[in-house]
């Protein structure tokens, strides 16, 4: 059994004893410290917004938690079942004091987590998560009264609501997609966006063939959107003759989408194409994603007179260097598209109205489309160290043996930049291992870098 207590939430297994697992009490202490963190804001709302994906324990977790916030004098608002990206919009929408999204997003349906949000709909940073902590660690509660405890209201108009604004969009083209009357295979792995990306594709005009869309919690594969996780769609979008596939995760802030032969379009190209259309339209727009994300971004918006830059991973960090840089688009190489003009969040629902809105424009298959974009290719490695090894000096080792020659970024591990590729290392907060990506335009070529880099470090040992 497992419980993982970080400054982003708590996230562990179901089942188990206090303090190992994911239990009832578990979910009180920290639903409890985070609502006493709110209060010390200060904020004229006194509302929190709580919503689920699909998992087998979701009902019980969100049933603690609206419980818990009420007893901490809270009124709630609860969306149900959900998206993660449609309870950030709840939040700014119904100007809450914060939200609570119940999901585990890509991981096995064993495990669930709370995803804490600030008052922007927005995760929260790591000054704020690290006060959570200490509130959690001290355990000085003290619950309100009867005449003082909080209301709950349930309102899923906002799943609906969420889509209305995607449809709002300048650069979703309804009619054009309407009139290309494409056909798409979805794989929701049995969660939210069973019913959510359906519900989207219907009033986008666009024929869905549902696989896995029953929100149960039944993930039927690894519900990461993974390719060698993806072998049922692949094989469904190339005989039923559809035009392309979509994949997301359990919370649908995550999108892949599959070829027309069933071939993967690739993770890192969801936002590297959807980039480019929103360029196409925004020339001298800027983007942001972070450092272990690929260089073709940089290479589109540079194609479009634009600036890139590069955040530190978590998708706080790279909001943070967006609103920063003021990037008109940006994301996470995972599928993670953040399009501000809706929120600033991971969200696969706006990902896939845009896509088929650049499908449409250019009058491409997805493969054509895909041969259009810079072309790299991606390899990622880790390697286990033993526990008395001191990570960060030999990552300052690498550093001042590459920096002579090559650019260098230490924001978050160490990256190298070489002309035609990069290498990016960073420690696991939890485990003696350093975790390795490169990418080249070549796939020999990215696992030559990573080959040299583990080499120089066991070299360092």
């Amino acid at each position: 059994m497992t419980l993982i207590k970080s400054i982003s939430g708590i996230r562990g297994t179901i089942g188990g004893e206090l303090g190992d697992s994911l239990t009832p009490l578990d979910i009180v202490i920290f639903t409890t410290s985070y609502a006493f963190f709110i209060k010390n804001q200060k904020l004229s709302s006194n509302t929190i917004i709580i919503g689920r994906d699909a998992r087998k324990s979701g009902l019980m977790v969100s049933n603690i938690v609206s419980g818990t916030l009420i007893g901490c004098g809270f009124d709630v608002i609860d969306v149900g079942l959900s998206t993660t990206p449609t309870i950030e919009m709840a939040v700014i929408r119904e100007n809450a004091a914060g939200g609570i999204i119940i999901t585990a997003s890509h991981n096995p349906k064993e495990w669930n987590a709370l995803k804490l949000l600030n008052s922007f709909g927005e995760f929260l940073s790591e000054n704020d998560g690290k006060k959570i902590l200490s509130i959690a660690e001290g355990k000085q509660f003290k619950y309100s009264k009867v005449d003082k405890l909080g209301s709950y209201i349930f309102d899923n108009s906002h799943n609906l609501k969420h889509l209305d604004d995607i449809l709002k969009l300048d650069l979703v083209n309804v009619n054009l997609i309407r009139k290309a009357k494409f056909k798409v295979v979805v794989d929701a792995v049995n969660s939210s966006g069973g019913f959510m990306v359906p519900l989207l594709l219907e009033r986008l005009g666009v024929k869905c063939v549902k696989l896995y869309c029953d929100p149960n919690g039944n993930f039927p594969h690894n519900p990461e959107p993974l390719a060698e996780h993806l072998h049922d769609i692949s094989k469904l979008v190339s005989s039923e003759k559809a035009d392309f596939g979509i994949v997301v995760d359990p919370d649908v802030d995550r999108l892949a989408i599959v070829c027309e032969d069933g071939s993967m379009f690739g993770e890192e190209y969801s936002l590297v194409s959807i980039a480019d259309y929103v360029l196409s339209h925004k020339k001298g727009g800027n983007t942001v994603s972070n450092l272990s994300s690929s260089r073709a971004l940089k290479d589109v918006t540079v194609k479009y007179k634009g600036t890139y830059k590069a955040a530190a991973v978590g998708e706080v960090n790279v909001v943070e260097m967006m609103k920063k840089n003021d990037a008109v688009i940006g994301g996470e190489g995972n599928g993670g598209i953040i399009y501000p003009k809706l929120h600033y969040g991971r969200d696969a629902l706006v990902g896939i109205a845009l896509f088929l809105s650049q499908l449409a424009e250019r009058n491409l298959t997805v493969k054509e489309l895909k041969e259009t974009l810079p072309a790299y290719f991606m390899s990622k490695n880790k390697l286990k160290l033993k526990p008395e090894i001191d990570v960060d000096k030999i990552l300052l080792n690498l550093q001042m043996q590459f920096e002579k020659e090559y650019s260098i970024t230490i924001i978050d591990g160490l990256k190298i930049d070489f002309k035609d590729g990069w290498v990016h290392l960073r420690k696991s907060n939890t485990e003696p291992i350093v975790r390795i990506y490169s990418e080249g335009v070549t796939k020999e070529k990215a696992d030559i870098y990573s080959k040299m880099i583990i080499n120089e470090i066991k070299s360092l040992l």
